[in-house]
């Protein structure tokens, strides 16, 4: 059995009269998902080793309602995005890291306009500012000359114009990037987004997430990164249905620099 992180939540700092640097919002993939809760307790791993003072909501996080606005529910997205903010207010945050690029584009572009304003951060910005800042340091070792694709999540890419700061991680890890044919502004969703990933697609002829999955095999990496749990779901989904599990991984950045730090 793994070792239990002790992390605190919001509400524990609140009654000690105590404020955390950052809020780590985890989402409801990040909470729930048994593979994405792997990338959460990765993520906490390296916030602690980094000597981050951070909190988490606990259960006092809700949805952040990206699912609900995005299948056309927008009363039900109000509500959430209300009750979230009131917490958010009520215990000052000022900023706030998710490894969700829902929650993140949520948080920071459509939150502010029900009275939630926050500096928010996808974990890859957060991760290269501690690498940067040498709060956390790595080496290539396990994957120098590793190819690794990148698959652009769509609300970091196209919805926040974030496709640098990944690809760099990658080479921090001195592992070898080879884009697949469809990649940045022209990058080829997963097939979860829009919500999605809760129902069943229509008839076509072939899943998006199986034509994604086939372009990250075309260029013979041994891993595919991803940088959030539904893109994390339908690429594994799409590499087992192509039966390639024993020859690639799907991994989150903040595993793979997890186990390179020193």
């Amino acid at each position: 059995m793994s070792e239990l992180l002790k992390i605190h939540t919001m509400a524990e700092l609140a009654a000690q009269n105590k404020k955390p640097e950052i809020l780590f919002w985890v989402g409801c993939a990040g909470s729930f998902d048994d593979r994405a809760k792997k990338v959460t307790r990765a993520f906490a791993e390296i916030l602690q080793k980094a000597n981050i003072d951070f909190a988490i909501m606990g259960n006092e996080e809700n949805c952040t309602g990206d699912p609900a606005r995005r299948s056309g529910n927008e009363f039900l997205f109000q509500m959430q995005a209300t009750v979230n903010i009131e917490m958010l207010n009520q215990y000052e945050i000022k900023t706030i890291v998710t490894a969700c690029p829902h929650c993140f584009n949520t948080l920071k572009n459509e939150y502010p306009a029900l009275g939630g304003s926050y500096e928010v951060i996808h974990h890859t910005q957060y991760i290269h500012q501690l690498l940067e800042s040498g709060k956390i340091a790595i080496q290539g070792g396990e994957y120098k000359g590793k190819k690794i694709t990148y698959h652009d999540s769509c609300y970091l890419g196209r919805a926040n114009d974030i496709y640098e700061i990944p690809r760099s991680l990658i080479e921090k890890l001195d592992a070898n990037l080879v884009e697949m044919k469809s990649a940045k502004k022209n990058g080829l969703c997963c097939g979860a987004g829009g919500a999605q990933m809760f129902k069943e697609p229509e008839k076509g002829t072939q899943d998006i997430n199986i034509k994604r999955t086939e372009e990250a095999i075309e260029t013979n990496a041994e891993i595919v990164a991803v940088a959030c749990p539904f893109c994390m779901t339908m690429l594994t989904d799409g590499i087992t249905a192509k039966e390639k599990k024993e020859s690639v991984k799907v991994m989150d950045f903040s595993e793979l620099i997890l186990s390179q730090i020193q």
